[in-house]
């Protein structure tokens, strides 16, 4: 399906979650020459830190190290179109969602993508829900010359599945079965994210995810989406 379209916007509340939520996919439609921009809303470390103040000049120095993985991750997938907001992370859900839909519109005006790929509102992590609501406010059919085809949402190891009620559905399953090593080898990369086995965001985590993904649609690996809008060509 993804295949006909061009032009897709990937929105991220931090580096590591599209690796983690599309990886796989990222880097199968760079293979068919696809046009691919991601947008990486907040940092995704200072929030570990328990004085900013303090610990200003560390944390300075652990958000410049994940943006470079970030991009040297990217590189991994094929993609090379990219930007860095660096909000502040874990905070997001307190700024009003115009502050970040509005981010999310200057991309879409800037880019003009056919499909937007973002987080699942079914998630533990605020940060994430924060930029599925500003991405469904912000690819609203308001504007014919920019009117977004397609909004999906992925799931986030170590976050969506931990909801236990109310869980995330998918509806399309991409094979990923020629793209798992790249994403294995670009979830690498964020060497303060993963982990060892059984927490989720190790090798073997991922590896199993797509597998069940992979058994739901009788593929040997596969990535999950949630279609949340979809109009045809």
């Amino acid at each position: 399906m993804l295949e006909n379209f061009n032009k897709f916007l990937i929105v991220v509340a931090h580096p590591d979650d599209e690796t983690l939520g599309c990886g796989g996919t990222l880097y199968k439609l760079s293979k068919l020459r696809k046009k691919i921009k991601v947008v990486f809303i907040a940092e995704g470390t200072s929030c570990r830190f328990k004085d900013f103040k303090k610990d200003k000049n560390k944390i300075l120095k652990s958000i410049s190290q994940r943006t470079k993985m970030g991009i040297d991750a990217l590189k991994k997938l094929g993609v090379n179109d990219y930007i860095f907001y660096n909000l502040q992370c874990g905070k997001l859900n307190s700024l009003p969602i115009t502050t970040i839909s509005n981010l999310v519109e200057k991309e879409i005006d800037k880019f003009k993508p056919e499909i937007l790929i973002t987080h699942s509102d079914f998630d533990v992590n605020m940060d994430h829900k924060t930029i599925y609501q500003a991405c469904l406010q912000s690819c609203r059919p308001t504007k014919k010359e920019n009117k977004i085809k397609g909004l999906l949402s992925f799931e986030i190891l170590s976050s969506t599945e931990w909801r236990y009620s109310n869980i995330f559905e998918p509806n399309l399953f991409i094979n990923i079965e020629r793209e798992i090593t790249a994403k294995i080898k670009a979830m690498k990369i964020y060497r303060s994210e993963i982990n060892n086995f059984p927490h989720p965001r190790s090798v073997d985590g991922i590896k199993s995810l797509a597998k069940y993904r992979g058994m739901q649609s009788l593929n040997k690996y596969a990535e999950a989406f949630k279609i949340i809008r979809l109009f045809s060509k």
